[in-house]
């Protein structure tokens, strides 16, 4: 039953400090610290007094086939990068957090991967098998007063199940929150911007709210207050009465004076704080972090958000996060975040499955736009094991699931309910999208729903019409909307013409990956020159990137994938190299093209190396990445000539013959800049002028390593364990320049009781040496560590490799 309670509230003047923080009615108790770990399957594990003193003790959120060996044996194989899987075990033992009082209290788990079942003291509460689902059982009528246990059975051992690596065990955060009887829904509350425009915003917030207690309340208040930086801006209240064991849903809206709007640019954030009274007694308190903004799509135009045409330039990512596997702290995903969207991206698909809450945050936050993406599979399957097993009974609940959970934060502008479904030509597919946009619209409806069809157009198991047209109301997702036949060069084009009221989006399409340094030679392999691999990709990807800029009515596109990543691959690799950023985080070439037609940052980057024994003399095909009007290129002081570069093009502007000021007559109809050199030793150097400017991109040819050189992404940290800092270690000549080819094996020290080491990486896929150990061969010249602080103080990490100079950076954690 809703109660439609509707009063606007008032823009304050003067400041008014948060008047209470969750914690008082509501408490939320972290969880993550001091769980026992085993892994093997043993029964009796959920029994309370099961004695598992010799476990490892350890912290979550965490992933137990990241420290494991990479074997060709493992049953997951390929798919999930060669790592362990299997069977594990959770226990935690605690004290009720709150006794002789009177709250509720239920436990939540924000990701187990997969088939959990969770008992407490003995007693069994339920099972959950899809791996990215968050959920909660009710504690409160098994609790005593001390040594409480909590078991978890954690089944990733029925393999293949998943086609990427997607880790093992409770990899993302659990807490304790504790309720009164009366109190706020799980998910319950919804705020969305229903008009923002000329000095005004309407915010609409709906609240369901539970009455547990089995009499009847004549009188409950709802309240939100919305505040900016700790300053009320606005609030609303409304009362109800509340019938025993009976929910309601309180609509209310806020007008919000000379709101600051949420976009990629300005990611302005407000403060939303849910309060319920019963008689003027607090009784739940919930606060979240919301953006005020708008959003519309239409099949000419695209999409807009505030108003405002945004073309989205987004990438793909898996949700792990190289040598932390699937556990990731937070501040892996910002630096990551913060990197892509430096080339340019400002949008990100989750593919394939809910992310953890704290990704979406963090895209909240940095100003990242995203489309949620809920499945892989439905009821038929791409793996053995995989979610088929489970759709029809669970798809309904893991759906609602992410749409509730998802719904508030401001970046998710678009769900996605399934990525290349078989379904999509199968007779039951179009009744199952049909439900599934359905319970979306019921629970949201301010966003539109799509999903990722890569058989549109197909000769074998194509996308029937049905199956589309279900999504014709919302927005048709084409995966490699230019892989068949006459679409490699008209990609959208044929659609438009047939189906003009369609809105249509890449969701998920070619982009430019590959190694990011020379991999050594492999029994077997065809020799191939980068350059000449990097010209082939550049054909489809500039032709469709031109489409998608010049045509308003395409949305975006997302390319596959932003980072590399685990699994997908096949021995003796650990995983695929897609991205234009590797699994470290360091740039690729293909970085720098998206970064060139993506923003207007003067951007010329030479896609090369210039260490090359054995060729000299030789013709080597050189590639430019610019936005520069012209480029000329030298090597060792000669010139190679003048280029020229404008996109989009211009034509005339008065008349037959005249031209803008500022009109380039570029040299070529493609998105980069090529040469052709006979290489020499030394030198080579693009110079770039853009607006009376000059850019410049110089390559040497670099001495044998000599010496490490240590760069931190930050000196100072948080002692908690969602903050790091990365350690990037780069081997260089006696001059300071990075060697290109460099596989110097690396050690790391950390110096100082507060460091702790959790992974290192090189982006070499090829090295099956563990990321957990304290060592690691440098690929390209680079390697990273990720280095956590387990208290407050300083500490240095050091760096060393035989033969070469050593270097050390200090760090100083700080309390949070």
């Amino acid at each position: 039953m809703k109660l439609l309670l509707i009063i606007a509230g008032i823009a304050l003047g003067w400041a008014m400090p948060i008047e209470a923080q969750p914690g008082g009615s509501r408490e939320i108790i972290p969880f993550d610290a001091g769980w026992k770990f085993t892994r093997g399957d043993n029964k009796n594990a959920r029994q309370k007094g099961y004695n598992d003193a010799a476990w490892r003790t350890l912290d979550l959120p965490h992933d137990w086939s990241i420290e494991g060996e990479n074997l060709q044996s493992e049953p997951g194989g390929g798919n999930v990068g060669y790592f362990p899987t299997g069977i594990g075990w959770y226990r935690k033992t605690f004290d009720h957090p709150l006794p002789g009082g009177q709250k509720q209290i239920r436990i939540e788990f924000d990701g187990v991967y997969e088939n959990s079942e969770v008992w407490i003291n003995g007693v069994y509460l339920g099972k959950r098998p899809f791996g990215y689902a968050s959920f909660s059982y009710d504690l409160t009528k098994h609790l005593t007063p001390k040594r409480n246990v909590v078991a978890v059975r954690v089944d990733n051992s029925r393999q293949p199940n998943s086609r990427w690596y997607s880790g093992s065990g409770i990899y993302r955060h659990v807490r304790l929150v504790a309720t009164e009887p009366v109190h706020f829904e799980p998910w319950g509350i919804f705020s969305y911007t229903k008009e923002a425009g000329e000095g005004r915003a309407l915010l609409t917030v709906e609240a369901a709210v539970i009455n547990d207690r089995s009499e009847a309340i004549d009188k409950v208040t709802v309240r939100n207050v919305l505040y900016k930086e700790g300053v009320e801006i606005a609030s609303t209240r409304s009362s109800l009465r509340l019938e025993a064991r009976a929910k309601e849903t309180v609509h209310q809206e806020i007008a919000v004076g000379n709101p600051l709007l949420w976009s990629v640019e300005h990611p302005h954030l407000y403060t939303l704080v849910s309060y319920l009274y019963i008689d003027d007694r607090e009784t739940d308190c919930e606060r979240r972090d919301i953006g005020l903004r708008t959003i519309r799509y239409t099949a000419d135009g695209g999409f807009f958000l505030n108003g405002e045409r945004v073309k989205m330039k987004g990438v793909n990512l898996h949700h792990e996060a190289g040598a932390v596997g699937a556990a990731v702290p937070e501040r892996v995903w910002e630096r990551r975040i913060e990197i892509l969207k430096s080339g340019g991206c400002n949008a990100i698909r989750t593919a394939h499955n809910p992310p953890a809450p704290e990704f979406l945050d963090l895209c909240d936050r940095l100003g990242m736009l995203v489309m949620d993406e809920a499945f892989d599979e439905w009821l038929a399957g791409k793996r053995e094991y995989s979610y088929q097993l489970y759709c029809a009974e669970w798809y309904e609940e893991d759906l609602r699931m992410m749409i509730r959970r998802d719904r508030n934060h401001p970046s998710v502008v678009m769900w996605s309910i399934g990525n290349e479904i078989p379904d999509q030509s199968t007779p039951e597919g179009p009744a199952l999208a049909h439900r599934m946009i359905d319970i979306c619209h019921s629970l949201d409806p301010t966003r539109p729903v799509t999903s990722g069809n890569d058989n549109i157009a197909a000769t074998k198991n194509a996308a029937t019409e049905a199956f589309l047209s279900a999504f014709e109301e919302d927005i048709i997702g084409y995966n490699y909307p230019d892989r068949y036949r006459e679409r490699r060069e008209l990609l959208y084009a044929i659609d438009k013409a047939r189906y003009p009221n369609r809105k249509v989006v890449g969701t998920e399409t070619g982009g430019i990956g590959g190694s990011r340094a020379p991999l050594p030679p492999r029994p077997g392999a065809t020799r191939f020159r980068r350059a000449a691999t990097l010209a082939a990709q550049l054909i489809d990807v500039e032709q469709r990137w031109k489409y998608t800029l010049l045509n308003d009515y395409v949305i975006g596109d997302f390319m596959w994938t932003g980072i590399d990543y685990y699994g997908e691959t096949f021995w003796p690799a650990r995983g695929a190299t897609s991205g234009y950023l590797d699994n470290c985080g360091f740039r690729k070439d293909g970085y720098y093209f998206f970064k060139s037609i993506w923003t207007d940052e003067p951007v010329v980057h030479l896609a090369t190396h210039w260490n090359r024994p054995g060729e000299e003399g030789q013709v080597i095909p050189v590639i430019c990445f610019t936005n520069c009007n012209e480029v000329e290129l030298f090597v060792n002081g000669q010139s190679y000539g003048m280029k020229t570069f404008e996109f989009p093009r211009t034509g005339n502007t008065e008349d037959w013959i005249t031209y803008a000021p500022d009109k380039v007559f570029t040299s070529t109809a493609d998105l980069h800049l090529a040469w052709d050199v006979i290489y020499q030793p030394g030198e080579i150097k693009a110079v770039g002028r853009k607006d009376g400017k000059e850019y410049m991109c110089r390559v040497v040819t670099t001495g044998e390593p000599a010496k490490l050189r240590l760069t931190a992404d930050r000196t100072e940290i948080k002692a908690h364990p969602s903050d790091v800092v990365h350690i990037t270690v780069e081997v260089t000549d006696k001059d300071g320049h990075p060697v290109p080819y460099a596989d110097n094996l690396i050690r790391f020290e950390t110096m100082g009781e507060a460091a702790r080491l959790i992974g290192v990486e090189s982006g070499n896929f090829y090295d099956l040496s563990s990321v957990k150990s304290h060592q690691r061969r440098s690929f390209g010249g680079m390697c990273l560590a990720i280095i956590q602080a387990s208290g407050a103080g300083t500490f240095t990490v050091r760096a060393t490799s035989e033969g070469l100079e050593a270097s050390e950076v200090k760090i100083t954690a700080v309390e949070p």
